[in-house]
């Protein structure tokens, strides 16, 4: 066919010879969206911040398929425990102020290297005490932890827990300082350093292979990531025009963490009591089918709320644009969450089928009502990062608060009746019965841009 033929039999005003295919249009559209998200902030490391998400989420896995494969189950079962208590204490000793870097890092202008440096002494302090205590308690909390109380392995446990705080608000300050591609690097380059660390130690038979590779790699990814961030990101950012009236005293950053570290509690609550209902209701077989859902489903949440952040960072550099923002990244959210999660849905009994019939039996269900309520969750995270940008504390609390009420009741009324399939739609109807008025009260909450000309309102006086 000619170019005049084909002219005159699409609908397309073009003088060159057009080619109309949907797989034609369909690359044109892909990369018109990837260019404009490369040109906006919000979207360009928002996506940054997922992909950051999802890569450790499957190469974490990788690492652990590989463990299994070189090491007795006896040595994998120790050592994901210690690394479990590791992490779960440094979340505990963090204070959540890797969030607070992503609040407050865009507007610290000339601050941003002594804010760092502080939240990381806090950190680390904080966490070297809360792992102490932990290895005191071992003996009655986790005897078979025993070994972490001999002298070198207790050393060691201690300083990990505080590395692994910096590890954590690392990525907050790379975030906040608009370097979300070097989150997605670091976390590239700790995944692979460890797996890679892992089959070493694994080929010189080194019976703490599985610790000391994770441990030296989470040394690598420190050092260099600091580098570049001390050197490099800090630097630029200090120089670049920040309005620093926006930047609040140390005592309202502190107070501001401590409501997003009792938000935090609420979302960990009601991950940790869920286990426990479905493991005391339906025993080990039962616990283990819904962990892999969650496992599988959370990865979602866990993206979404990575884009989220990318909100906060624009948010609290120019509030005047924050109500703008916020739409577009709930639509933008939604039609990825949706995007994935659909086709997850979908194939749910073949990806759990990997791992056995008996998951995929006993889970398929459990699991799509899981993965689809990601959907509705995109409407209580956005407000929620509003909140954040906003510093309304009490939003930053009730709303995890009211999902983890809700979906541990629905919880106990369905699990005794429908097993996993009660606890799907309990997931599925509490975040829903969320995001349906936040929705509606979405302009409310929003509230009108400012006009040209009026002054811009603080954070703290705009509507919530």
């Amino acid at each position: 066919m000619s170019a005049v033929d084909r002219r005159a039999r699409c609908a397309c005003p073009v003088e060159l010879p057009c080619e109309c295919s949907y797989p034609t249009l369909l690359r044109a559209g892909t990369r018109a969206l990837l260019a404009r998200s490369r040109r906006e902030p919000l979207l360009h490391n928002g996506h940054l911040l997922a992909a950051s998400s999802l890569l450790s989420a499957g190469l974490g896995s990788l690492f652990w398929i590989l463990a299994t494969r070189s090491y007795s189950a006896a040595d994998v079962g120790r050592s994901y425990a210690a690394l479990s208590a590791t992490m779960f204490l440094s979340t505990l000793g963090s204070l959540n102020l890797g969030d607070a870097l992503v609040r407050f890092v865009p507007t610290a202008g000339r601050r941003t290297r002594a804010l760092v440096l502080r939240s990381y002494l806090v950190s680390t302090t904080v966490s070297a005490v809360v792992a102490v205590a932990f290895l005191l308690l071992v003996p009655v909390v986790a005897p078979d932890l025993g070994e972490l109380r001999r002298p070198v392995l207790a050393v060691s446990f201690v300083a990990a827990t505080a590395g692994y705080s910096v590890f954590v608000l690392q990525d907050g300050a790379l975030t906040g300082v608009r370097r979300a591609g070097w989150v997605l690097g670091e976390n590239t380059v700790f995944a692979v350093a460890k797996a890679a660390l892992l089959a070493l130690c694994a080929a010189f038979a080194v019976g703490t292979g599985i610790l000391l590779s994770w441990a030296a790699a989470l040394v690598l990814a420190i050092v260099l990531t600091n580098a570049v961030l001390f050197r490099s990101a800090i630097p630029a950012h200090r120089s670049a025009p920040v309005d620093e009236r926006e930047a609040p005293p140390t005592e309202r950053i502190a107070r501001w963490a401590g409501a997003d570290y009792l938000g935090n509690l609420c979302t960990f609550a009601a991950a940790t009591v869920l286990p426990l209902m479905v493991l005391d209701r339906l025993g080990a077989d039962g616990s283990a089918y819904y962990s892999l859902a969650f496992v599988i489903a959370s990865t979602l949440y866990v993206a979404a709320f990575s884009m989220g952040h990318s909100l906060v960072v624009e948010g609290s550099r120019d509030p005047a644009r924050l109500a703008e923002h916020a739409r577009r990244l709930l639509r933008h959210s939604t039609l990825l969450v949706t995007a994935a999660a659909l086709p997850i849905a979908a194939a749910a009994p073949w990806i759990l089928g990997l791992f056995g019939p008996d998951y995929a039996e006993h889970g398929t269900t459990a699991l799509r009502l899981m993965v689809l309520s990601a959907i509705p969750n995109t409407v209580p995270n956005v407000v929620l990062q509003v909140a954040r940008v906003r510093r309304a504390l009490p939003w930053m609390i009730g709303i995890r608060l009211a999902f983890a009420v809700v979906v541990i009741a629905l919880t106990a009324v369905l699990l005794p009746t429908f097993g996993l399939t009660g606890i799907g739609c309990a997931w599925l109807i509490a975040e829903c019965a969320l995001a349906l008025p936040l929705l509606a009260a979405l302009p409310r909450v929003l509230g009108p841009a400012p006009l040209p000309g009026r002054p811009r309102p603080h954070p703290e006086e705009e509507p919530t």
